[in-house]
């Protein structure tokens, strides 16, 4: 992992947010979600749970139980967590290349997620990505990482990642691979919306061709 420290100055830094961006976490979140339903014996919606990604834990949590709850229910999760959907997570369509691009291009690629950052780390490890990472931040609260990086470019899946990329001063650029459709996405300010990461290598290389203000920062 490089640090906040040692880049060159002017370095392209892009941002990907984690679920449903880089990998696709539903199958091992729903199956996180069921041994937490078979061990406390509250019911979960797993497969509707996994439908509304994004947000952290705790607000899908207070659906199914009282708020006193949450916080212990939220330790036990994430303790599931690595045993059940860490193996289970694919990557997405794309994302390899996504990340691939912007080596390619002479930049680093740097993961800003909700998710709790041990997790999120167990993620990039078991699929071979190596980025920087941040976690426990979601929405505007992830510019504070996207600033500090110097990231010019947020990729995300959710109106909250636009958010977090308007907030940064940074361009955000949307996939509608999670919970937010594609008019979902624009209407919530994103500046580029790719159909999936397979399109963001040829994105990039435009863009980066144009220069960081030129016309390809309009591509979608």
């Amino acid at each position: 992992m490089t640090s906040r420290t040692d880049r060159a100055p002017g370095a392209l830094t892009v941002g990907f947010d984690l679920d449903m961006t880089l990998i696709d976490s539903r199958p091992g979140i729903r199956a996180c979600y069921l041994e937490l339903s078979a061990r406390t014996g509250t019911y979960i919606d797993a497969d509707l749970a996994i439908t509304r990604l994004g947000p952290p834990l705790e607000e899908e949590l207070r659906h199914w139980f009282p708020a006193d709850h949450v916080a212990p229910m939220a330790t036990l999760y994430r303790e599931l967590y690595p045993a059940y959907a860490i193996e289970a997570s694919p990557a997405m369509s794309g994302a390899r290349e996504a990340v691939a691009a912007v080596r390619a291009a002479g930049g680093r690629p740097l993961v800003v997620t909700a998710k709790y950052e041990p997790n999120a780390r167990l993620h990039m490890k078991h699929l071979g990505f190596d980025v920087d990472l941040v976690g426990n931040l979601w929405a505007e609260q992830k510019a504070q990482a996207l600033r500090e990086y110097g990231a010019s470019v947020y990729v995300g899946d959710h109106t909250g990642d636009v958010r977090g990329a308007r907030t940064a001063g940074a361009l955000s650029v949307a996939v509608p691979t999670g919970p937010c459709d594609a008019a979902e996405l624009r209407a919530a300010g994103a500046d580029v919306v790719l159909d999936d990461l397979n399109a963001f290598p040829a994105w990039l290389a435009a863009r980066t061709a144009y220069g960081a203000e030129g016309p390809a920062a309009d591509l979608a």
